[in-house]
């Protein structure tokens, strides 16, 4: 989708705005999701 939003920029920017925040906010949530299954299954139980 952003590779094919270069060509509209001038004319449409929202067309790459939004799927890079969605593909921002998909990459926090999957590290978010890795950091709480490190602290639940951390058996040492500290960082």
């Amino acid at each position: 989708m952003l590779t094919d939003a270069q060509q509209f920029l001038s004319q449409a920017p929202w067309l790459a705005v939004w799927p890079g925040v969605l593909i921002a906010l998909a990459t926090l949530g999957f590290n978010l999701l890795g950091d709480g299954l490190r602290d639940v299954l951390d058996p040492r139980g500290a960082r």
